[in-house]
């Protein structure tokens, strides 16, 4: 890990990390079958190594935080998984969804400011929660941009996929 990365990962430690939708549904469908990575038309643009990279890189934190939207998303786009995979995949996912700490944002706070029509509600919930409390982790350059200049901290998967 470079020393910038490190020192992201040390501050937030402890704090936790909260994972935007597709790299969660990366994790999620990786976890549950890693093969599928490379064949289902949500995933992939990411590798297995991909996978392995995001489960090192979790590993380092206490906390892994999301929103009800995020979940919502990860979701729906996990619906397009084939039978009989989907309904086995979704039994994990539920389980998953536990270990995860789980933070509501009102859609009234998320969409106040002038983003919300450039990010829509989930990324706007996720930079209302997260800005000076939790790192992101995205792979959605518009959010990244975003929270960089609101002085949020965020790290692009894809930065971290093309050092690896």
């Amino acid at each position: 890990m470079t020393d910038p990365l490190l020192e992201l990962v040390q501050a937030y430690h402890s704090r936790g990390v909260l994972v935007d939708t597709n790299i969660l549904l990366l994790y999620f469908v990786g976890k549950f079958a890693p093969e599928h990575i490379p064949r289902f038309k949500r995933t992939c643009q990411f590798s297995v190594a991909d996978y392995h990279l995001l489960v090192r890189l979790l590993a380092r934190f206490q906390r892994i935080v999301t929103t009800p939207n995020v979940l919502s998303e990860v979701s729906s786009l996990s619906g397009q998984l084939g039978e009989p995979l989907r309904s086995e995949y979704y039994l994990d996912f539920a389980r998953g969804i536990a270990t995860l700490d789980e933070h509501y944002v009102a859609s009234t706070a998320a969409a106040q400011g002038s983003q919300f029509s450039r990010l829509g509600l989930t990324d706007c919930a996720i930079a209302h929660l997260a800005t000076g409390k939790y790192l992101v982790l995205t792979d959605d350059l518009r959010l990244a941009q975003y929270l960089e200049k609101a002085g949020g901290d965020v790290l692009n998967f894809n930065h971290l996929r093309s050092s690896a």
